[in-house]
């Protein structure tokens, strides 16, 4: 069984004895409920890796004996996809399956045509949701890296992203070309632009192709806005030898 992984702070992991406490050590010994002499790992979602026996366990905390240390290198090139905002929870289950899928970060976008939108009395409270989402499907997918979960963006912050990017492409239906076929770099940063359901606005797509953005589809048939992110970071990562 593999062993379960366990986020601790920056700079906790240099040691060879670790105290797991905080919510996370509460996690892991009350709801968890690991004993002495089970695995563990532990990252700080910035590349340190630790493996490790659990050597005594309190109410709310772990005492973890570090056997093995790893420093990850950051993935590379690095993939951002500008995620339109979906309906209900289907903006969480695009975060978790990017986030399985091995996305660097993720842009909320509020796009012209989104019917769901953060207003201000509830955007930190949706924002909270998708950066804890991305965070525990992060540990579930026994990463060392974790993905970043930026500030809700407008078109003028994403075409500015994709004026900076190093590659950067707009998911659309009717492109002619694939994604598929496209030669990215293999390093850099690629930004990925995933519209709402109801499509992405003609304004939108002037704006982003004078960003410099390419029109790519990914196939003959059309998803949702809320699987498709997790397809393209697929052939992006098969086509920059990630995966």
């Amino acid at each position: 069984m593999t062993a379960p992984v366990f986020l601790a702070e920056a700079g906790m992991l240099d040691a060879d004895r670790v105290v797991l406490d905080g919510p996370e050590g509460r996690h892991a010994a009350t709801v968890r409920r690991l004993r002495a002499g089970e695995r563990v790992d532990l990252t700080d979602g910035a590349g340190i890796l630790v493996e490790g026996v659990v050597a005594a366990v309190a109410k709310d905390a772990l005492t973890v004996d570090v056997h093995v240390r790893r420093a990850v290198p950051e993935p590379v090139p690095r993939l951002v996809v500008v995620q339109a905002l979906p309906k209900g929870d289907r903006g969480e289950l695009a975060v978790e399956t990017m986030t399985e899928a091995g996305v660097d970060e993720i842009v909320p976008w509020a796009a012209e045509r989104c019917v769901t939108r953060w207003k201000a009395e509830r955007r930190d409270k949706a924002l909270g949701r998708w950066r804890s989402t991305a965070r525990e499907a992060a540990k579930q997918a026994r990463r060392a890296w974790l993905p970043a979960v930026a500030d809700l963006a407008t078109t003028a912050d994403v075409a500015a992203r994709l004026d900076r990017a190093s590659a950067a492409v707009v998911l659309h239906e009717e492109a002619a070309a694939r994604l598929s076929a496209a030669a990215p770099p293999r390093d850099g940063e690629i930004v990925v632009v995933v519209g709402p359901e109801g499509g992405i606005a003609d304004t939108e797509l002037t704006a982003f192709a004078a960003a410099g953005a390419d029109p790519v589809r990914l196939g003959p048939t059309v998803l949702r806005t809320s699987t498709a992110g997790v397809a393209a970071l697929a052939v992006l990562a098969a086509l920059t030898g990630r995966w």
